[in-house]
């Protein structure tokens, strides 16, 4: 996936490398599309529970060390960018609020930034929406 910037008048410059948030948008829809633990009530046969447990998402799944990874790599203003993203692409903030935005992102900001932003089953379209309002994309 590559990243690329559409200039638009009065775009905002993101400090955060937006290859890093394409990654994060990948990583993100790999481990959402992941389906839940579920553990019968009734002790069946353990073979017959695989095709349930193939996709389920454990505490060590590589999408989400690889995302956590890439977070705690951010330096904090890199961090609140990301998470300014996530809340202006689900339409808490219009881009002329880019800098409120920025300010209430700082306010809130905390060690769980990675854990925070997995928490949004819709995270990957937010991230996308976000960019694309402030003129950058994925391919």
């Amino acid at each position: 996936m590559s990243a690329e910037f559409e200039s638009q008048a009065d775009s905002p410059t993101l400090d955060v490398n937006l290859d890093n948030v394409c990654r994060l948008i990948q990583l993100a829809r790999i481990f959402h599309a992941q389906e839940a633990v579920v553990i019968p009530e009734e002790p069946g046969n353990p073979s017959d529970d695989w095709p349930t447990q193939i996709l389920a998402a454990h505490h060590d799944d590589q999408s989400l060390n690889e995302f956590r990874s890439i977070i705690d790599d951010l330096d904090r203003n890199q961090q609140v960018e990301v998470v300014a993203l996530l809340w202006m692409g689900r339409g808490d903030y219009d881009r002329q609020d880019w800098h409120a935005l920025l300010s209430d992102a700082d306010a809130e900001w905390t060690d769980y930034t990675a854990d925070y932003l997995m928490a949004h089953p819709m995270l990957s379209d937010q991230l996308t929406e976000g960019l694309d309002i402030l003129g950058y994309h994925c391919d």
